[in-house]
């Protein structure tokens, strides 16, 4: 397997959780989101995925080389190919509500946040960035803050680690700041951290 990706990408960094909590080995490839407008706006990297966006897994399946863009696409078909250990609970309201934890902060926070917006509201609108990613991440994390609550043990869905993870410092929020520590003691959060991948930049 060879995933594409950047060090500080969070959608990247729940891939590479996700492959270590599964053990499965690969092959990482850098993308650079900065370098000469982006490498993921290259026309070798568009033939990979046509969106641009990281993170692109390249894998082997039934005898065909294939590649899966997209990280919630993703780790459902790990979930799928892979199946222990398992990242979604058995349960079919706490495997839902798993999915709805993640595709809240994957659809509803992250897109209105990343990089690209702030970029696009400073250079072409002109415009300070910073209440506009304050308020949809805030508004995001209340919300999700309110769900965790419901089904929390350890982790967001009781005992096990799920799709349902967060990389989150805020201490308005305790359950999900305890839910983060309680993940970041797992092999497989250390092994897939930021400051482990080859291209993180140490300042």
């Amino acid at each position: 397997m060879r995933l594409y990706g950047y060090w500080r990408s969070s959608a990247t960094w729940r891939v590479r959780i996700a492959l270590a909590h599964k053990n499965l080995p690969y092959e990482y490839v850098a993308v650079d989101l900065r370098k000469d407008g982006g490498e993921q706006n290259k026309p070798a990297f568009r033939a990979k995925n046509p969106m641009g966006r990281i993170p692109v897994l390249e894998l082997d399946l039934d005898g065909e080389r294939r590649l899966v863009a997209e990280s919630m696409a993703i780790l459902e078909m790990l979930e799928e190919r892979w199946p222990r250990p398992p990242l979604l609970p058995r349960d079919a309201f706490l495997r839902a509500r798993a999915r709805q934890l993640a595709m809240l902060v994957v659809s509803g926070v992250q897109p209105l946040q990343n990089t690209g917006v702030q970029l696009y509201i400073e250079n072409e609108l002109h415009l300070d960035a910073t209440p506009w990613i304050r308020h949809w991440v805030t508004n995001g994390l209340a919300a999700v803050e309110t769900l965790v609550k419901e089904t929390a043990g350890t982790f967001a869905i009781g005992d096990e680690p799920t799709f349902a993870r967060f990389v989150i410092d805020l201490a308005a929020y305790p359950t999900l700041v305890r839910i983060d520590e309680a993940c970041a003691k797992l092999p497989a959060f250390e092994a897939a951290h930021a400051r482990n991948m080859p291209d993180a930049e140490t300042r």
